[in-house]
């Protein structure tokens, strides 16, 4: 078996919730790795950014922002704004780790003849829940 890995540095962008779609990034990786049949982890090493599967259609975008804002709005009173390093940085965001619970830090895509099995419509999503930064998302590709 053999294991592959490699972490892409992202600029996110904002305004959260933000998707952005990074499938061809990934099946870059995919290609380098010169697996054929296994499957890719794609994760990202954030509270407070996700990766989801999802279709790429822009009204998508905009439901998922009002669904996570109106679960988990910036304006609440989040325990975590009150931390000693966010009274320092003036940058609360425990909106955005309230947020992030709901979608997870990573998505497992299996792969057949050097393809990834995302259905017709699926793509790979970088979910901003913060404000713009650089991010790390792992992919690990594993098999023969």
């Amino acid at each position: 078996m053999m294991v592959f890995t490699n972490v892409l540095t992202i600029k996110s962008k904002n305004p959260a919730v933000k998707m952005m779609d990074i499938t061809k990034k990934v099946e870059r990786e995919v290609v380098k790795s010169k697996v054929t049949d296994g499957q890719v982890l794609v994760f990202a090493r954030h509270t407070t950014a996700a990766v989801i599967l999802q279709e790429n259609e822009p009204g998508i975008g905009q439901d998922l922002h009002n669904i996570l804002c109106g679960i988990a709005p910036q304006e609440g009173d989040w325990h975590h704004d009150r931390s000693s390093d966010h009274l320092k940085d003036k940058m609360p965001n425990g909106h955005s780790h309230a947020q992030h619970v709901f979608l997870g830090s990573s998505e497992i895509i299996p792969l057949c003849q050097g393809k990834m099995l995302l259905g017709t419509y699926q793509k790979i999503f970088l979910v901003e829940l913060d404000r713009t930064r650089m991010r790390d998302i792992v992919v690990q590709v594993t098999g023969e």
